[in-house]
């Protein structure tokens, strides 16, 4: 279901479509947002393309960063102090007893200050890492479209509540990042044949039944266990996934772009790992005629995706 992956995010890489450049208006809309509502979530790699403002609208984006992590800087600072004092307590009780919530108290303590001091390095860090690229269900991601006979990079939530249906989707089908191939046609229908999207991939994360990646059945008592599987495309590639996406408008509320990754049947090497999905990457050459979907019938996008790039997924557990 591709329930993570490794983004492009980066402007100049939209750049082979005709210039493609990222659409000003929805980034400030979704920077501005973030600075009260926490749900949105945005990797470094996108902050990035920011950090040096060209333009006056850049200017604002950089803006709007540099006040969320003030925000963020302050509240973590203010929950460090708290930790540390309660870190503080447990250890000078346990000098007198050692007791239960005291215990607690440190090793909670101690995971807390840790964890704010990891995000308080990671939020002041500029250089990049691979993790800065990778999204997850919820995050935002650029997504090539077209308008008006443009290519536009959009940045759109990675799952697709379509207009018209209630906010309360969100968490009813949590799965919504995922597109099944055999059902455009019927879940899909709104958006299918309307608003095709592109995402830039270059490996993708899927949770996988220890059992059935092991190919046997549970043992008594056994409990499931997970694995993550990290993909990665042989020979290395940046894959053109295609995408349906929406735009979710409601009175009073923000309004919502987001998308979902379509997916089939897996090949045969990523079904030997116990999966069962596995996303669609598209032909440069079929790029465009993806992004225009009016007018032309089920049957020609049918075969825009069927007429998909073949890499070899090579697999490895991830960390």
């Amino acid at each position: 279901m591709c329930y993570s992956a490794m983004v492009e995010q980066k402007a100049r890489a939209f750049e082979r479509w005709r210039r493609a450049e990222f659409a000003p208006d929805r980034f400030k809309a979704m920077f501005h947002q973030r600075l009260t509502d926490d749900s949105v979530k945005i990797g470094k790699a996108l902050e990035a393309n920011f950090y040096e403002p060209r333009t006056a609208e850049e200017e604002q984006i950089k803006q709007y960063i540099d006040e969320y992590h003030r925000r963020k800087t302050a509240e973590w600072e203010g929950e460090l102090f708290k930790q540390r004092k309660r870190l503080a307590d447990a250890e000078r009780n346990l000098k007198d007893k050692e007791t239960k919530k005291a215990l607690n108290d440190q090793r909670i303590a101690s995971s807390k200050i840790a964890q704010r001091l990891a995000w308080l390095a990671d939020l002041k860090r500029t250089e990049l890492k691979e993790g800065d690229s990778r999204i997850f269900p919820f995050w935002y991601a650029p997504v090539l479209v077209i308008e008006g006979g443009q290519f536009v990079v959009r940045p759109m939530r990675y799952h697709c509540r379509m207009n018209g249906k209630p906010a309360s989707y969100d968490k009813k089908y949590d799965g919504l990042y995922n597109a099944r191939r055999d059902s455009l046609e019927k879940f899909w229908t709104p958006v299918f044949g309307r608003k095709h999207g592109m995402v830039m991939v270059s490996s993708f994360f899927e949770n996988v039944a220890q059992h059935d990646y092991e190919k046997r059945e549970l043992r008594p008592g056994e409990e499931e266990r997970n694995l993550i599987l990290h993909f990665n495309p042989q020979p290395t590639t940046v894959m053109l996934l295609a995408c349906v996406w929406d735009h979710w408008q409601s009175p009073g509320e923000d309004d919502l772009y987001s998308f979902a990754i379509i997916t089939d049947e897996p090949p045969q090497e990523v079904a030997a790992t116990g999966h069962n999905r596995c996303p669609i990457p598209l032909k440069e050459s079929n790029v465009e005629a993806w992004l225009t979907p009016e007018g032309r019938l089920p049957a020609e996008l049918y075969a825009l995706l069927d007429d998909r790039e073949h890499p070899y997924y090579q697999h490895a557990l991830a960390a």
